[in-house]
């Protein structure tokens, strides 16, 4: 059977094949220690399940309605961003959708058009480049100094404008580096893109993880023009650990909404209905159990960052947001025998039963993701394996 050229072009997203991969071999007995998947290991908590338990013995299990999201659930969402960033929006600015990742989608299909152009700093969250080029437009890649953990200059950002850019995507913190700028920077990048008439995709979806007293600010409250050119995505997913309730948003001007809304009225018909009467719950309730994950998160961060940069040969940047270490391994590929990432992440996870992400799917095939979503017995777990690995392969090496 012929299938389409979008569909034959298109890359399976890295993170989800690992994880697949690894829970196969879970199934068939194998102890294998994952560090794929970019969920957190928590409960969502009590009081957000309540909600939907309510919600569903209420018979919220209609179409929403409007698809753009239910109005409780928009509230929610003005009200949370007034409070954690200091941002003013109104109900009809903000698409509640079917996770953080179809805002996104949403957005690239209802901003760009072929020959457009779409600039992505490195490393970039796996799914940006294939959601770009399914438009038709063309992602650019542009990276930073390893001596700045990777992050963009004013003058890379300036330098990589062209006459056919037509977005930008700033994701602080980041997946995969765990890397987040700080409010000067925020700024500073900003005062580029002011200058021109280019949508920014700032993607905060880890905003409330921050660890070691790192502070950022959200890009639309950099200035009036900040505001009026940026579409600000988050979700449920990692700051109350919901990733399987399909939940997020997105806010920004009032017509690329309406264009996303259309979007959604023609494909998912929107969010569920008491998912969405949950996440209201969640933005609107008591913020501790935020902090008791952030607390913890950053306790294992800073322990696997500790224990991956006391290997030989391992750089690492310090994660400050997020739940992720992106360490450059690329010291072990010749003693390895190996030709990147892809092939790294191959031999660690059959030699050493160890799953991680290869840095080729973010762009930096010298690195490889791990996720520190998962308890500390088993980053240490994960840890000996690697070591081990590296070890072993670095006696190998020497007796040829």
């Amino acid at each position: 059977m012929r299938l389409s050229q979008r569909a034959e072009s298109l890359k399976e997203s890295a993170t989800l094949a690992v994880s697949a991969k690894a829970a196969r071999m879970k199934a068939e007995g194998v102890d294998v220690v994952s560090f794929g998947a970019g969920e957190p290991d928590f409960d969502t908590p009590a009081h957000i399940r309540q909600a939907a338990i309510d919600a569903l013995n209420a018979g919220q299990t209609r179409y929403p309605n409007p698809a753009s999201g239910l109005n409780v659930a928009r509230k929610a969402v003005c009200d949370s961003l007034l409070r954690d960033a200091q941002l003013t929006y109104k109900p009809e600015q903000v698409i509640i959708t079917s996770g953080g990742k179809d805002a996104a989608y949403l957005a690239f299909h209802a901003l760009l058009d072929p020959g457009d152009e779409v600039i992505i700093p490195k490393p970039y969250w796996v799914s940006y480049p294939e959601m770009v080029r399914l438009t038709g437009a063309e992602p650019m890649f542009v990276v930073g100094p390893e001596s700045r953990d990777y992050k963009l200059t004013p003058d890379l950002l300036r330098s990589a404008i062209t006459r056919r850019t037509r977005m930008f995507v700033f994701n602080s913190p980041s997946n995969p580096s765990g890397v987040t700028y700080d409010p000067d920077e925020v700024r500073a990048l900003a005062n580029v893109l002011q200058e021109h008439d280019i949508v920014v995709l700032a993607d905060e979806i880890y905003d409330r993880l921050l660890y070691g007293g790192q502070k950022t600010i959200s890009y639309a409250s950099v200035s009036a023009k900040a505001y009026a050119q940026t579409l600000t995505c988050n979700s449920a997913s990692k700051t109350y650990a919901m990733p399987g309730w399909r939940l997020g948003y997105a806010a920004g001007p009032v017509e690329i909404i309406k264009a996303m809304a259309k979007l959604q009225s023609q494909s998912t018909s929107g969010a569920a209905t008491f998912s969405q009467i949950a996440y209201a719950a969640a933005l609107g309730g008591d913020q501790a159990c935020v902090e008791a994950m952030r607390v913890e998160f950053e306790r294992r961060g800073a322990h696997m960052w500790r224990r991956l940069t006391a290997i030989p040969g391992v750089r690492c940047p310090k994660p400050t947001g997020a739940f992720y270490c992106f360490p450059n391994v690329s010291a072990a590929f010749a003693r390895l025998g190996v030709d990147g990432s892809t092939a790294f992440a191959s031999r660690l996870l059959e030699e050493a039963k160890v799953a991680v992400v290869p840095g080729e799917a973010f762009g930096m095939d010298q690195h490889v993701r791990l996720s520190f979503a998962t308890s500390l017995p088993q980053i240490d777990k994960g840890l000996d394996r690697i070591e081990a690995f590296l070890g072993k392969a670095g006696q190998q090496r020497a007796t040829t």
